[in-house]
């Protein structure tokens, strides 16, 4: 679609449902910027959770998201990269022609379209390292994980403890473990993975020291690896988050964190030794600050130390597919992530 034409292409969902209610669309090609956002010319985006979840009608982060959410047809989609077009006249850092990345808001249209309206205090030049598919993988899974390490469990570079992570050759879990291992410099990294292939992800690309079967009991496992310091923390990225109460409560050093991004409405806590161990427990959703207006600029900040960390080499790209930005292409992304056994992120490319 040319940029001079006054329509543009997206991939919709047109009703609440299954994967077939994801179609092409001709949407009016988004009018100038203004305030503080940029008019992106998207190259390729990636699909998550959230994203099956707002196309099935059962995403609940939010008690009133469907209320704040685009009206139908909603174009689905957080991360994205590509090209700027066009700034408000509030954008300084930006300019046409600029490559970024980013994570878009949850209550915006999203990346799966030609064209994208975003808030440039959350976008960051994209890492000169990465091709665009690489690049668009990598937003929504480092804030989420940022979010979750350093902001509610609020881990202290070079602590002499351990973290668990449920899920470490997920999207999340897999930047999550790099971010525990590489850039905080935690000395024990326990990931749970079942898989020989998974194993292997979560070492070479996530930077596991461990890992442990969750499919088998997690508590006599993380015991029987005898480590020479305590696990702090616990991170939970993998559904139900009830299911990894009891033994993130038995694992945990008194005053230790958990932390969780998956949704459960049961949360089993008292009768374990949350209460005698004095343990804390948070929720981290990488919407909050958009969502709610808050800080704009964070997610910008966490993007830009993202790209230097990727083009120095310190931390490694977890885009394990790459498909074709179009129905057919977002609807078999779709497929992969409610197969449960994805790998890392899947990109789609124009």
């Amino acid at each position: 679609m040319s940029s001079t034409s006054s329509k543009s292409y997206a991939i919709a969902v047109t009703k609440r449902g299954d994967i077939n209610t994801l179609q092409n669309v001709e949407v009016a090609k988004p009018s100038a910027p203004t305030g503080y956002d940029i008019l992106v010319r998207i190259k390729a985006c990636s699909v998550n959770p959230v994203d099956t979840k707002v196309r099935a009608g059962v995403y609940d982060d939010y008690p009133d998201y469907y209320d704040r959410a685009p009206a139908l047809p909603q174009i689905l989609g957080f991360d994205a990269a590509g090209v700027v077009e066009n700034t408000g006249p509030a954008v300084k850092k930006f300019k046409a022609g600029d490559e970024v990345f980013y994570a878009g808001s949850p209550i915006r249209q999203g990346s799966n379209s030609e064209y994208q309206i975003v808030d440039s205090r959350s976008v960051a030049f994209k890492p000169e390292s990465l091709d665009w598919g690489q690049a668009a993988s990598m937003p929504l899974t480092w804030i989420t994980a940022w979010e979750a390490l350093v902001e509610r469990l609020e881990i202290q570079k070079g602590e002499d403890v351990g973290i668990l992570i449920i899920n470490g050759a997920g999207g999340v879990g897999s930047v999550a473990s790099q971010i525990a291992r590489r850039v905080l410099k935690l000395p024990v990294v326990v990931t749970t993975a079942s898989r020989e292939e998974t194993i292997k992800f979560s070492k070479d690309v996530g930077g596991a020291t461990h890992t442990v079967n969750h499919r088998e009991d997690i508590i006599k496992q993380v015991h029987d690896l005898k480590l020479d310091v305590p696990i702090k923390y616990v991170f939970i990225t993998h559904t139900p988050t009830s299911g990894y109460l009891g033994p993130a409560a038995k694992i945990l050093a008194p005053f230790g964190k958990v932390c969780s991004i998956v949704q459960d409405q049961e949360m089993p806590m008292y009768g374990t030794e949350f209460m005698a161990k004095s343990l804390t427990f948070a929720w981290a959703l990488l919407g909050t600050k958009p969502y709610y207006g808050v800080q704009p600029e964070s997610h910008g900040e966490i993007l830009e130390e993202l790209k230097e960390l990727l083009d120095r080499g310190e931390v490694k790209c977890h885009n394990t597919q790459k498909l074709k930005l179009d129905e057919a292409g977002v609807k078999s992304a779709h497929e992969i992530i409610e197969g449960g056994k994805a790998i890392g992120k899947v990109s789609l490319e124009f």
